[in-house]
């Protein structure tokens, strides 16, 4: 009944994708991610100098509006080249192939600012649902769904000890009003906080102001703890 309960208002999607993301994706990736950098800035001791951006960066849109193509998202974030490579055999393929693509990010004084940054592939599958006719998914239940997708993730990673300091979350709304920068503006408010925070801990600096992109605590307020996934079992398993 429960489960049947849950399935009718979709409480389990996000959570279920969530996990899903973790666990066949994230898990595998992120313990290599620093590895991967460290290989890059050997060979280009220029372009990644701050450790602390050394992660891979993960748009979280809450209007699940992916972009295969980061480059025609915003003029203002080019590719520059593939990290090295992660194969292994997985669900029945010999050598699948895990990589990360780094790009430059140039701000509005034409700096470049370079970091590894993709989409959270799952939220595809949320727009998707919305446009689908047997989904049944509006446009309002994808937003929190994508909103819950955020925390649920956000809650796995902070508990996972491999993943530690090997990823950031960038979720945020994009405005009403199409703005051509928007996404490289939000991309480079993260680098330079992080920037400013392996700063801070070699000079006793205060750390920067606090962006405007959503954080949890934001979207703790705006999602109800009934909106939250039970589990399917009383006894807790």
């Amino acid at each position: 009944e429960v489960s049947e309960m849950s399935e009718r208002s979709k409480q389990n999607v996000a959570h279920g994708l969530a996990w899903s993301y973790y666990v066949g994706y994230l898990k595998i990736v992120l313990p290599r991610v620093k590895k991967s950098m460290e290989e890059f800035s050997s060979a280009n001791p220029n372009l990644l100098v701050c450790r602390k951006t050394w992660k891979l960066h993960i748009l979280i849109p809450l209007s699940c509006d992916v972009y295969d193509d980061l480059e025609k998202a915003d003029s203002n974030i080019q590719y520059l080249t593939d990290l090295s490579e992660t194969t292994m055999p997985r669900a029945g393929t010999k050598k699948r192939v895990y990589k990360h693509s780094l790009y430059a990010i140039r701000n509005e004084e034409n700096q470049l600012w370079h970091c590894a940054v993709e989409y959270a592939t799952p939220l595809q599958s949320l727009y998707a649902m919305s446009q689908d006719e047997c989904a049944a998914f509006s446009r309002e239940e994808r937003l929190e769904q994508a909103k819950l997708f955020y925390r649920t993730l956000e809650e796995i990673l902070q508990g996972s000890k491999e993943c530690a300091g090997t990823y950031r979350l960038i979720a945020y709304e994009e405005p009403q009003e199409a703005e051509t920068h928007f996404l490289s503006r939000e991309i480079l408010w993260h680098l330079q906080q992080q920037h400013h925070e392996e700063f801070a801990v070699h000079e006793g600096t205060p750390p920067p102001a606090p962006s405007t992109a959503l954080d949890s605590a934001e979207l703790n307020l705006q999602i109800s703890a009934s909106d939250l996934p039970q589990p399917l079992r009383s006894d807790g398993f």
